[in-house]
């Protein structure tokens, strides 16, 4: 015999009246719906759990074109944190006594390479020379999270450097640079500084930043403080000629609370 089903197109079995009054009717599709709720709580909390903050993940690959004295710097202080990096320049051949002393974390490539392998890219090249690298590197850069500590020096990097002067750095490298998740950052701390000031004892020295991704902002202040600095927001990429060449904080040795104080309460931890 053809057995009938109920209003949800289940069968109601063989102990249920094939139509079920409007009371055990509610009354049972209430603990199916509870039931349901708190297997979805189950699937959503397991969820929540494994997804763990950008900031919070495992090492990360950082590719760095231009492992000069910035450059240079960090690959040593994050390589001394966990990550692995991959140095470049115009002349990579002249990096791999410095990628040796790193050890099996850090290694050698061209800027292509650098750029491709990196989940982070620092970019600490002469400013001058960002137009030409963002042509040459669209398609690899593209979507990436960019560190840019360059600096524009007419003196060296010709008009161009007057016009980013005056837009400021966070609104013209992001011109030279599109379609990447820009953030700028250790702009504005000298070399000898950044190698001698790093994990100091006391109040670490702060490093300005600005961006417009969170999360490519969230990502920069965790390789700040895996550099041993503290990082402080200072707000979007054009709240960044706040902290260009020439400003009062510009190179200046500041706690986070010296820097926001000279920045004004505006800037985030």
């Amino acid at each position: 015999m053809m057995r009938t089903l109920d209003g949800e197109g289940n069968d109601p079995g063989p102990d249920q009246p094939r139509h079920a009054p409007a009371a055990v009717w509610a009354r049972r599709s209430g603990i199916r719906a509870a039931w349901l709720l708190a297997a979805l709580s189950v699937v959503t909390l397991s969820a929540t759990a494994g997804a763990a903050p950008a900031q919070e993940a495992g090492p990360l690959r950082i590719g760095i074109i231009g492992a000069g004295h910035i450059g240079g710097n960090l690959a040593r202080l994050w390589v001394r944190a966990g990550h692995e990096v991959l140095l470049s320049s115009r002349h990579p051949e002249e990096l791999r006594g410095l990628a040796a002393s790193l050890g099996p974390k850090a290694r050698v490539g061209t800027p292509r390479e650098a750029a491709t392998f990196g989940a982070v890219v620092l970019i600490s090249v002469p400013y001058g020379a960002l137009p030409q690298l963002g042509r040459d590197l669209s398609h690899e850069l593209a979507g990436k999270i960019v560190l840019d500590t360059g600096n524009p020096y007419p003196g060296r990097d010709g008009e161009m450097a007057i016009e980013a002067r005056r837009e400021g750095t966070g609104v013209a490298s992001v011109r030279f640079l599109p379609g990447v998740r820009l953030v700028r950052a250790f702009n504005a701390i000298n070399y000898t500084d950044l190698a001698n000031e790093a994990h100091r004892s006391g109040e670490p020295v702060a490093i300005p930043l600005a961006g417009d991704d969170k999360e490519a902002l969230a990502v920069a202040q965790r390789l700040v403080r895996d550099a041993g600095f503290e990082p402080v927001v200072v707000g979007s990429l054009a709240r960044a000629r706040e902290f260009d060449v020439g400003t009062p904080v510009y190179t200046r040795v500041l706690t986070a609370a010296e820097l926001r104080r000279a920045l004004g309460s505006s800037a985030k931890p």
